[in-house]
């Protein structure tokens, strides 16, 4: 059974991570990733496809601090009735959280998903995923980043699309597809 995982779609999740020259274009990198998974959410929900939302539970002080507005979750994907919320505190959605629990408890055994910080929470997700014996199906361009050190988010981006496709452990593997060939 398939299940839609998306990760740290937060209001505050790229604020402020790149150069005052480079935020802009962050942040419309952001919103386009954000539309194509709202289409996909809804996509999921109207097939009967159980959606988690993975929310980061940044501490006091963080851009993603639980409790202020950053931390939330964006509009265009926020929990609707039946979505499930899982909340982590670090990259990897697996790690001291429920979310394996959500997962098993609905049958899931083959996981679609996308979200924000792609180096970070999004990739070690996937690898976790397909370590504990689940399928993954990345969404291509339904993840995003900010820069970081020498790379563009969209060089972050390209790569980690690159080298997720066709990664696996065992029977179970990684396919990366763009969101409009997500059919559920």
């Amino acid at each position: 059974m398939l299940g839609l995982v998306i990760i740290d779609v937060q209001n505050a999740i790229v604020a402020g991570c790149g150069t005052p020259e480079r935020q802009p274009e962050i942040d419309r990198a952001l919103d386009d990733a954000v539309g194509r998974l709202h289409a996909v959410k809804q996509r999921a929900r109207a097939a009967g496809i159980p959606v988690i939302l993975v929310q980061h539970d940044g501490i006091e002080g963080h851009r993603l601090a639980v409790g202020a507005q950053g931390w939330e979750i964006r509009p265009e994907i926020a929990p609707q009735d039946g979505d499930v919320v899982v909340h982590k505190s670090e990259c990897d959605s697996f790690f001291a959280t429920d979310l394996e629990v959500q997962l098993k408890a609905r049958g899931v055994d083959h996981i679609v998903v996308g979200g924000c910080m792609t180096q970070f929470c999004v990739d070690t997700t996937v690898r976790r995923a397909v370590s504990l014996g689940y399928d993954v199906t990345l969404i291509a361009d339904g993840h995003t980043t900010a820069d970081r050190g020498d790379l563009r988010f969209d060089q972050i981006i390209a790569h980690h699309n690159a080298t997720l496709n066709g990664f696996g452990a065992g029977d179970h593997r990684v396919d990366v597809k763009t969101a409009d060939a997500i059919v559920f």
